[in-house]
């Protein structure tokens, strides 16, 4: 059915910004303490303003202006000198005011892009119609009978950004996903924390026929905010779509959740247009005026961004693009990967080494335990060590990945590791040739084949070879000493 159809999917992401007050109000917009959000005390992380008490009025917080220019201008962005701010009413109990603040059609930001890598290699440019600035609303339990309402979340910056409907495939809309992710991270415009919802996103899809030009009815899936799930639900989604049109019924617009126990959406209500929510420019907030000296002394001060560094670990380590853009799509992952590099300079070798231990076994361990590298077992240290005994042929990768394992679950150094698990990789000739010798002299068949031409042979005597090394010997000499052996 897929190959008959295709999706179109657009994406509507919401960051929240890591300001210490809210968007319009001096209330904070974090927990304090250390907690996470859910642990702070009930509606106590507000103010009049946010709880919509008669004769407050809104003031707009200058760090958050701050934070939405650099996300534009590190995603491409053309800022517009002037913005305007707009409400956008519906009757809500997590929202006091009977309205959000928002932009509507004039937003601080629009026409940007931003390219993703995919797993075959192949890149791919997304646009992005506008970023704009707004609150957050409170948020509801519902509770039998009655719900309750917690306004801690209400006048949170966000800044939301919506991308053109130009993914085609859950892989590309979380390809897409992981790329702003990492440039507002590394920005610190955003603290990337998705549990509690500071990175999340509304899904638009819908699907066509093949060949067609014209969009099909999308239905939007609301507030998902793990890359997994997102993946999950727009899969879901798009077969859902399918079978209406295929069993000859009418995709509705309508807005969708996603239930991740059943890995299904379910509909929540009818979708809502533009003019349902009475959008007019807010009479308490004056329009937003950029002069352009505000806007290059920001882009001034912008960090290296994952694009950048991206390049400078393929240039520096010879690494190939997708391992490059894996390694840089966290920035947390990007300064292990440099912590390992310490003292390494600009060795390639180590570099690759470096990499593809982190992006397989490391990358393993962590998905596993469903940890990011901050909670790895593992030091970044220890990987730099591991990488030296590759180089120097003291290990094979195999016993390197095993080494990883062993600490991860074990603890203790990469020395010590080495030595009570007898990893020592057979490098010496001495070593090798009586035991290549002795599978040759058992072997005389196989010999008189491969020197008649069976070439492919080789991989016969090489495997004996390393069997009777219980793994240990050096695969690259031990391959060069059977060839001269059988060529005799």
């Amino acid at each position: 059915m897929q190959s008959e159809f295709e999706a179109v999917i657009g994406l509507e992401v919401h960051v929240q910004l890591a300001t210490e007050s809210k968007v319009f109000s001096r209330a904070r917009s974090r927990p304090e303490g250390g907690r996470s959000v859910g642990e702070e005390l009930v509606n106590m992380n507000t103010s009049p303003v946010d709880t919509a008490q008669p004769g407050t009025l809104p003031v707009l917080n200058k760090k958050v202006v701050e934070f939405a220019i650099k996300a534009g201008l590190a995603t491409g962005c053309e800022i517009r000198p002037k913005s305007v701010f707009s409400r956008k009413h519906y009757f809500y109990p997590d929202l006091p005011k009977g309205y959000q603040i928002s932009q509507y059609d004039l937003p601080i930001c629009e026409h940007g892009k931003l390219e993703i890598e995919l797993k075959n290699g192949e890149s791919k440019t997304i646009t992005i119609q506008r970023i704009h600035i707004e609150e957050d609303a409170g948020k509801n339990l519902h509770m039998s009978g009655y719900s309750l309402v917690n306004l801690n979340r209400a006048g949170v910056p966000l800044i939301e950004v919506v991308s053109g409907p130009d993914m085609r495939s859950s892989e590309e809309a979380v390809a897409y996903l992981k790329s702003l992710y990492a440039i507002v991270t590394y920005l610190g415009v955003c603290d990337g924390n998705l549990q509690e919802g500071n990175f999340r996103c509304d899904a638009n899809v819908s699907v066509r026929k093949r060949g067609v030009e014209k969009f099909g009815t999308r239905a939007e899936i609301k507030n998902v905010n793990s890359f997994r799930f997102v993946e999950k639900a727009i899969d879901y989604e798009i077969l859902r779509q399918i079978e209406v049109v295929k069993s000859g019924g009418t995709v509705i617009q309508e807005t969708r959740g996603f239930d991740s126990a059943k890995g299904q959406t379910f509909s929540m209500r009818s979708k809502e247009e533009a003019h349902d929510y009475r959008y007019f420019p807010d009479p308490d907030l004056p329009p937003l005026i950029l002069k352009k000296a505000q806007i290059e002394s920001i882009r001034g001060s912008l960090p290296e961004l994952p694009q950048a560094k991206r390049d400078r670990f393929i240039s520096l380590y010879d690494l190939s693009k997708y391992d490059a853009t894996v390694l840089t799509q966290d920035k947390k992952l990007s300064e292990y990967y440099e912590e390992s590099l310490g003292g390494i300079g600009n060795s390639k070798e180590l570099g690759k080494k470096v990499a593809n231990l982190i992006t397989s076994e490391l990358a393993r361990l962590l998905n596993d335990a469903d940890l990011d590298i901050t909670g790895s077992k593992v030091s970044a240290k220890q990987i730099r060590e591991i990488a030296k005994l590759l180089s120097d042929d003291s290990v094979s990768f195999s016993m390197a990945k095993q080494i990883i394992t062993i600490l991860w679950t074990e603890g203790g150094d990469v020395s010590s590791v080495v030595e009570k698990h007898g990893f020592k990789q057979m490098s010496d000739t001495s070593s090798l040739e009586p035991i290549i010798d002795k599978i040759i002299a058992e072997n005389e068949k196989n010999v008189q084949d491969y020197r008649a031409g069976k070439e492919k042979l080789i991989g016969f005597f090489v495997g004996q070879a390393m069997k009777a090394t219980g793994g240990k010997a050096n695969p690259g000499m031990l391959q060069d000493l059977v060839k001269k052996k059988l060529k005799g």
